[in-house]
């Protein structure tokens, strides 16, 4: 990142903090095993998400993710549910802005 003086935008720190919770989560390795992700989601996102507690939704979550098979969920792969689920949360939030 390129370093300013100025502060960082709001969307700029929102994207700061989805890097900071996905190293939080996947440690060194820098990604997310079926674990992690529970975990994640059941504690970063659970007020826009259900928590899960079924096996196989997490399954299913997990497999959907991850999209090269290598039963790791790395950070594009992640992205993606970011923005699905920030894409679901804006059709509830603001409805009349759909196009």
């Amino acid at each position: 990142m390129k370093a300013s003086k100025d502060a960082a935008s709001e969307l700029e720190s929102a994207m700061a903090t989805i890097i900071k919770v996905f190293h939080k989560y996947s440690g060194h390795r820098c990604t997310l095993k079926k674990a992690d992700l529970k975990a994640l989601i059941n504690n970063e996102m659970s007020h826009f998400i259900m928590k899960i507690k079924d096996k196989k939704i997490l399954d299913k979550v997990f497999a959907d993710l991850d999209q090269n098979k290598d039963r790791e969920i790395d950070f594009k792969e992640f992205i993606v549910l970011i923005a699905m689920v920030t894409s679901a949360c804006h059709e509830v939030v603001s409805p009349s802005h759909n196009h």
